[in-house]
């Protein structure tokens, strides 16, 4: 099989890196650039690292991801790109007509030490930003961290670019959105709307890459965040900051900048987690919590009760970003499943501490692991030796799915071969419930899969 030589004897590895679970920076920080209204994502390198950012985006979301380069040559590569991006500002201006460029480094340009708030202050000053448009910049070197921190370094400099704070306090709630789907962004904006909760939220890729197919090409969608929005943000009460990996960055700058004080939660993925979102977004706004969000809540604890018999005690392989898995780690220990083995390609030591304090009493065979040796080499590794009984994670699980024989449920980024992600939520508790749906669904169909005869039931 295609992972046959997977070996079962786990070696510390220092310095070896096998099939990552994770991708690069530039990728997260274009991802983010995309939910602000009207704007064009720049990647300062090379043609083919700007191919690659997106195509990885395009791929996972079936839409066309537009994006500049500064399309460095060798002598670029030698003498520095500053020349290649002041023409690439004025052409796309000039061309493309955006009102934000978002400009990210990668490996070369960080390594030959370009300075890209220099170049950029170099472009206003040679009449190349036309009045009222703008550039922002996030440095965002593949080599460290990934496609999280990249997009939690550009999300931190979309607040730090056009926050404005006049003193004049508003009544609006500052949403900073983890990297979830399009179709998460938008359930999160309509529990807010369900609660009157006054809020803005940012980054939004909703409407720019889940956008309907009419006839009509539009080269910036309809959706995004707007530049007035955004502004807004440093007038707000508060900021409620979803996803502590990739928000808190930008909750922390609106703070310094702004005196905003602002809340950390996990992303609303399960049902604790929705709880502490809803309750704090009505906390916050002053508001009661409608009957519409009350009756979703009890649909979905009936969907968990009616089904518990299935759930209960399944061991369970998740890999993906660190922000999604620490919800859902809860979520299944909730529904009396074992979140056995947990892997993040994403630095960071909270990861570990926190998957820890979620599942240590109900998971006594924990492997939890995070950084640049956390791999999906280890995680079949682990597999080898104690199996599972269903694996939740992006498209390079459907390796170890078909050479070890395991249910298999995509979620996370990149998903590569299948549809429907950016369409339905896993937000909330319409997208709790869709989630069980898909755990059922694999669980179940492997139970008739291997049922005998006598045991192939019509009715579960």
């Amino acid at each position: 099989m295609l992972l046959r030589h997977t070996p079962k004897e786990i070696k510390d590895r220092e310095a070896l890196t096998v099939n990552p679970a994770k991708t690069c920076q530039p990728i997260g920080a274009m991802y983010a650039a995309l939910g602000i209204h009207g704007c064009l994502p720049h990647s300062h390198g090379s043609q083919g690292c700007c191919a690659y950012h997106r195509s990885a985006l395009t791929r996972h979301y079936k839409e066309p991801v537009m994006a500049g380069t500064s399309s460095f040559t060798e002598g670029s590569s030698v003498f520095g790109g500053q020349s290649n991006l002041l023409a690439a500002i004025e052409t796309i201006f000039t061309i493309y007509d955006p009102q934000v460029i978002a400009v990210h480094s990668t490996c070369l340009s960080e390594t030959i030490g370009d300075d890209l708030p220099q170049i950029i202050a170099k472009a206003q000053a040679d009449g190349k930003i036309p009045e009222g448009k703008h550039v922002i910049y996030a440095n965002t070197p593949s080599y460290v961290g990934s496609h999280v921190t990249g997009y939690s370094t550009m999300v931190k400099n979309m607040a730090m670019s056009f926050a404005e704070n006049t003193g004049r306090k508003n009544e609006m709630i500052n949403l900073v959105c983890g990297w979830v789907e399009p179709s998460d962004m938008r359930e999160i904006k309509r529990i807010a709307g369900l609660l009157d909760a006054p809020v803005i939220l940012f980054p939004d890729t909703s409407d720019v890459l889940d956008t309907p197919q009419n006839g009509k090409f539009r080269f910036y969608p309809k959706g995004g965040v707007t530049i007035d929005e955004l502004k807004l943000t440093g007038d707000a009460k508060h900021t409620l900051a979803l996803g502590k990996f990739c928000s808190e960055a930008a909750a922390k700058e609106l703070d310094a900048r702004c005196n905003i004080p602002y809340t950390q939660l996990d992303l609303p993925i399960g049902l604790r987690a929705t709880d502490r979102f809803i309750m704090s977004l009505a906390e916050t706004a002053g508001v009661a919590i409608p009957a519409e969000l009350t009756d979703e809540r009890g649909r979905m604890v009936d969907i968990i009760t009616d089904m518990q018999q299935y759930f209960y005690g399944k061991r369970v392989a998740l890999w993906g970003d660190p922000d999604n898995l620490i919800p859902l780690v809860e979520f299944l220990v909730d529904i009396d499943m074992k979140p056995v083995y947990v892997v993040s390609g994403t630095p960071g030591k909270y990861f570990e501490k926190r998957i820890h304090e979620i599942a240590d009493a109900s998971v006594p065979d924990l492997k939890v692991k995070n950084g640049p040796q956390a791999d999906m080499f280890l995680m079949h590794q682990w597999i080898k030796n104690e199996p599972v009984d269903i694996l939740l994670g992006n498209t390079y699980g459907k390796y170890i799915a078909r050479d070890e024989d395991i249910p298999f449920v995509r979620m996370g980024f990149p998903i590569l071969d299948r549809i429907g992600h950016s369409y339905f939520p896993q937000v909330g508790y319409r997208g709790g419930m869709h989630l069980l749906k898909s755990i059922l669904d694999a669980l179940l169909d492997r139970k008739d899969r291997d049922a005998p005869e006598e045991s192939f039931e019509l009715v579960m």
